[in-house]
């Protein structure tokens, strides 16, 4: 059972960072990919993923030039750098893998809880 939590979530001021960490454990070997959603009132949003074999990277428009998603296989643990935080990045923002393929961030099959960031002053 591929179990992902993550960390980092805070409050934090507009124009400063925030680095969210994702730790995975079980069979993680196999997945295709791995990255970043948001829940927003709409729906979940993608909002950067990596391949898992060639590291190609996905990013939101809403996000580009801002956050960075890496990436510690020795560890098993997932970043995402967000800075120049925006009160719209405001979310839960959850850890999910994606077991088959397909456009990076489209979809996912399993999931973290999530952490929530909030951007305010």
């Amino acid at each position: 059972q591929l179990q992902l939590v993550e960390s980092g979530g805070g409050l934090v001021q507009p124009g400063r960072s925030l680095r969210l960490s994702c730790t995975t454990s079980g069979v993680t070997s196999a997945y295709f990919a791995i990255g970043w959603f948001r829940q927003a009132p709409g729906g979940d949003e993608g909002v950067s993923c990596i391949g898992s074999d060639d590291g190609t990277t996905y990013y939101a428009d809403s996000v580009k030039g801002r956050f960075t998603i890496s990436r510690d296989n020795t560890k098993k643990t997932v970043y995402l750098q967000m800075n120049s935080l925006k009160p719209e990045d405001t979310a839960v923002y959850f850890c999910a893998v994606e077991m088959l393929g397909g456009p990076l961030c489209s979809r996912f099959d399993y999931r973290g809880q999530g952490t929530q960031v909030t951007v305010s002053s």
